[in-house]
């Protein structure tokens, strides 16, 4: 197996780099599933991490220093990877000074994944993230839920925000189907690179879809439901908390056809 890639600032991270970041937990990042030195939805990738740099740092790098980063990653390491883009201040945590301080970038590789085969169980949990909107670090209940889950039974949780409605799973985001529509959840949440992929090429498609509130009550209208995140656009879900979601094939061949519709892009 390939060495794994560790870089900061495009040059190997050395252990004095390393080391204060391994309590360190202000922080956010992006993830994405690499091949052939391509990958999918790369301006949606530069945008994550550009707009969340600017909410917790006050300041974004350019993208194309970006771009350099991650490509140095790759060269020094196979074509087919899962890579991980971590920005985060030198200045640390409980300083007040951070937002003058130029964000570094950590990015790692790893063995490409393509996520489990599914169908899965998700328990349903009552959650809300802080800063949903943002892929930041130090997320101690999403691998806490998701273990509570396991054990009884599930495969993985889905949270239900104080509103009562779905939002999103600990690692995924979660999609629907009403038999002829895609359904996505209307809740705060983390927006995935893969669901904004799968979005703008179901229009393209052709494809209807709708945005709307759904609570676990409303589970037994719906004709589907998907998790997806970076390694896959669709995962099926056959069950959510005590409901049984009916088996969907056309709605998850849908999915994959619209994220494999999306171009591969170089770096």
């Amino acid at each position: 197996m390939p060495t794994p890639v560790v870089q900061r600032n495009g040059h190997a991270a050395s252990i004095d780099e390393l080391a204060p970041l391994a309590f360190a937990g202000y922080a956010h990042f992006t993830a994405m599933q690499v091949r052939g030195g391509k990958v999918r939805g790369l301006d949606l990738h530069l945008q994550r991490l550009g707009s969340a740099s600017m909410e917790l740092f006050g300041r974004a790098l350019p993208d194309e220093r970006v771009r350099s980063y991650l490509r140095a990653a790759l060269e020094a390491g196979p074509a087919d990877v899962s890579l991980t883009a971590t920005m985060y201040s030198s200045s640390g945590e409980f300083s007040a000074d951070g937002d003058h301080a130029e964000p570094d970038v950590l990015v790692r590789t790893g063995p490409p994944a393509s996520g489990p085969a599914g169908p899965l169980t998700l328990a349903t949990v009552e959650y809300d993230r802080f800063l949903p909107a943002l892929k930041h670090v130090g997320e101690v209940a999403k691998t806490y839920l998701m273990r509570r889950a396991v054990q009884d039974g599930f495969d993985d949780a889905a949270f239900v925000d104080r509103r009562g409605r779905l939002s999103e799973a600990t690692i995924w985001n979660l999609a629907f189907w009403d038999g002829d529509t895609v359904v996505w959840p209307d809740a705060e949440m983390l927006v995935g690179t893969t669901m904004g992929i799968v979005r703008r090429q179901l229009d393209r498609l052709g494809v209807p879809q709708r945005v709307q509130q759904i609570t676990p009550a409303d589970l037994p209208d719906l004709a589907g439901a998907v998790v997806m995140n970076s390694w896959t656009p669709g995962v099926a879900v056959h069950r959510i908390g005590p409901t049984p979601v009916p088996e969907a094939p056309r709605f998850l061949d849908l999915l994959h056809r619209a994220y494999e519709a999306e171009p591969l892009t170089e770096f």
